[in-house]
């Protein structure tokens, strides 16, 4: 398994978030993660990454990760170029002097041209479109080579050419590498997601066949007998 965790919970001070998780998640997974706002969906990732320490309970996480964060909340007043942003993915792996193997400077280059990127390498990162920052922040984070890769909101308000681009990288990652999604778009998890966490306090654990569309409204919950199931575009 990728990721085994057991009877978890998490509180900050005393506001509990999370209580008593039980989850697997076997390696190569693609998932999508749902629920409302507060509901504890961050405070999951950064519980996976290591940021955060359970109240109780056990938490395993196998392999390297890649942390994909949403574009609005990074720094984009440092002064850093694209490329050099890239780099920061491997950070790890620079010489004594400094630099960074051809091997890393390949993979850089060919994450840019993949990503649509290589002719922005030399802008400065705050000078990008939403859309272009959320392409590089992923190619920072895959530049590692991670066995896990977590997404927060990847696409959220960023251009249809972004999102088509991301997905299809995605995609071609579908098996080799565990990845998990957050989202609140309920055509992404209809359509992409292999299975659903719904994050509200707890983590329920279900089919996207079985999100129904009241998830568009904000309403989380286990499908009910006979309940119509949401299969199309909002």
């Amino acid at each position: 398994m990728q990721i085994e965790i057991e009877d978890l919970s998490f509180s900050y001070d005393r506001i509990q978030v999370l209580h008593k998780v039980n989850l697997q998640i076997a390696i190569g997974e693609f998932i999508g993660i749902m629920g409302p706002n507060g509901g504890g969906k961050t405070t999951l990732l950064k519980l996976l990454m290591g940021f955060l320490t359970p109240t109780s309970g056990k938490l395993s996480v196998l392999g390297k990760i890649g942390y994909v964060p949403q574009v609005q909340k990074t720094d984009r007043d440092f002064p850093i170029t694209v490329h050099e942003l890239i780099l920061l993915g491997a950070l790890s792996k620079t010489t004594f002097w400094g630099t960074y193997p051809i091997e890393v400077k390949d993979k850089a280059i060919w994450l840019m041209q993949k990503l649509g990127l290589y002719h922005h390498r030399h802008k400065v990162f705050g000078s990008l479109s939403g859309g272009l920052a959320q392409r590089a922040l992923l190619a920072r984070a895959l530049l590692s080579d991670p066995d896990l890769l977590l997404l927060d909101e990847p696409t959220a308000n960023i251009d249809p050419a972004s999102t088509k681009i991301i997905f299809e990288l995605l995609e071609e990652l579908r098996g080799k590498k565990t990845i998990l999604l957050v989202t609140h778009d309920l055509k992404t998890i209809i359509e992409r997601v292999g299975r659903v966490l719904c994050v509200q306090g707890n983590v329920n654990s279900f089919l996207p066949k079985d999100v129904c569309e009241h998830f568009a409204l904000g309403l989380y919950h286990t499908p009910l007998m006979g309940e119509t199931v949401y299969v199309g575009a909002p």
